[in-house]
């Protein structure tokens, strides 16, 4: 079983990552944001990929969400954790806290850099439950073993639900926006997870959100408005605790999956076998296969 890791370079430069590697790829849909470093984190195989490139180089609009997941598939991963930063639309859900999203509203305009379906065959993924339960159970249990034993004093929070509004960027929201989002009943913003959410559905990876608050986006009128210098000071102390909470989750994940994610795609293709094109089906190899 081996677990992908979407996130900052910071994630795969831990204590305890052993045999270290680097796996570079050409998938169909393009190169991915950098190479997959591999390695073992307490006895299991695991693959880490910097979503913005190293150094930081990609706006999320310009992220090859398909290459990312499409890559995690040909390495053979079935779970995926994304660490990302968000901002917080409601007051309880504090910087630093910790939020664990089982849903998404999506505020893109690029529904097709978002499947891999399309040219010629047709498929409708089941996305009421957009992330997987079971490994959002065992991220929440992680994160809640490492902040119980912290040696500092902390309050951090465990959100384990909520609300995803996924918008573009690359700024962040206008005050307008941020009440709208507010008055619909929106708890977190960010501008990456909702394609990795929609993508490993469709390549039957079970995915969770591992989001990690670093601002009240702009509505907060009693807080500062959401500066880089702001997010990467929350967003520092939020990769160290993301360390932690890795090092204790991978080695509790078990081996055999319980939830429908594998089969996510048994009654999602509507088009005829016979009418996908031998080139298609070789693309597509890695995921559709096993229905053809």
């Amino acid at each position: 079983m081996k677990i992908g890791i979407i996130g900052g370079s910071g994630l795969y430069d831990m204590e305890g990552l052993q045999h270290i590697d680097y796996k570079e790829l050409t998938t169909p849909f393009g190169p991915p944001s950098d190479v997959y470093v591999s390695g073992r984190l307490n006895g299991r195989e695991v693959y880490f990929l910097p979503r913005h490139g190293r150094g930081h180089r990609l706006l999320p609009s310009e992220i090859n969400y398909k290459a990312n997941i499409f890559g995690f598939k040909m390495l053979g991963v079935e779970r995926v954790l994304s660490v990302s930063a968000v901002g917080s639309l409601k007051e309880e859900i504090r910087p630093r806290d910790i939020m664990l999203p089982d849903q998404y509203f999506d505020r893109t305009k690029g529904s097709l850099k978002h499947t891999f379906f399309g040219n010629g065959i047709v498929a409708h993924i089941s996305f009421a439950e957009p992330a997987c339960a079971e490994l959002r159970g065992l991220v929440a249990a992680a994160a809640r073993n490492v902040i119980d034993r912290q040696p500092e004093k902390t309050d951090t929070r465990v959100n384990e639900s909520g609300t995803y509004v996924n918008m573009e960027g690359p700024a962040f929201s206008t005050r307008a926006e941020s009440r709208v989002y507010r008055g619909l009943g929106f708890d977190v913003i960010g501008m990456t997870s909702l394609p990795e959410a929609k993508l490993c559905r469709e390549a039957e990876i079970c995915y969770q959100a591992l989001a990690m608050v670093t601002d009240y986006d702009c509505w907060h009128e009693s807080e500062e408005s959401v500066t880089v210098d702001m997010v990467v000071g929350h967003l520092m102390a939020n990769t160290r605790l993301a360390q932690k909470i890795l090092r204790e989750l991978v080695p509790n994940i078990p081996e055999k999956r319980e939830c429908n994610c594998a089969n996510a795609l048994q009654h999602a293709v509507l088009t005829s076998k016979d009418s996908i094109l031998n080139e298609t089906r070789k693309t597509l190899g890695p995921i559709i296969s096993k229905y053809l």
